[in-house]
């Protein structure tokens, strides 16, 4: 679930993607999919972080996940291709440890994973159709090459044979 206070994602609820490019309808990826890990991060907090288990590992499988099934057959394809690289051993593993707090860990790891999801699945931006320059533009372009070529002649040394 998505909290009120600047949408950021609840540790231990669904993961809710707002509706956006490639997930016209959303998605909501049920709690019981998330698998959280914790264990002793390695970055601050002083002595706490011997005894804190703050580091926090988000582990979700695309392939199996009924969210995704439910995705129209080419956004969960384009998903699918597009998170095979991060895999491991066919789930998406997001480790999150930049903070003291297990909670604000979670939070990130959630926030990371709503990222890379909305980013593999959406789709490609349309192909560039290149275009010519305008006559303006041109002109404009060779006056400023000539204005350029007579200040770097005027610094020339003058030749007196």
């Amino acid at each position: 679930m998505i909290a009120a206070s600047g949408g950021r994602p609840q540790p231990g609820a669904s993961l809710r993607l707002p509706p956006g490019p490639g997930l016209r309808h959303g998605l909501v990826i049920d709690a019981g999919e998330l698998v959280e890990r914790f264990s002793r991060s390695s970055g601050p907090g002083g002595q706490g972080v011997n005894t804190t288990d703050s580091r926090v590992e988000l582990d979700f499988d695309p392939a199996t996940s009924r969210a995704v099934a439910a995705l129209p057959e080419a956004t969960r394809e384009r998903l699918l291709e597009r998170l095979a690289p991060r895999l491991v051993g066919g789930r998406l593993v997001v480790v999150a440890s930049e903070h003291r707090s297990q909670r604000q860990n979670r939070v990130v790891a959630r926030q990371r994973l709503v990222r890379m999801l909305r980013e593999a699945a959406a789709p490609e931006p349309p192909t560039r159709r290149p275009t010519r320059p305008t006559k303006g533009s041109q002109r404009r372009r060779v006056d400023a090459k000539k204005r350029r070529g007579q200040l770097k002649s005027g610094r020339r040394a003058v030749d007196d044979g």
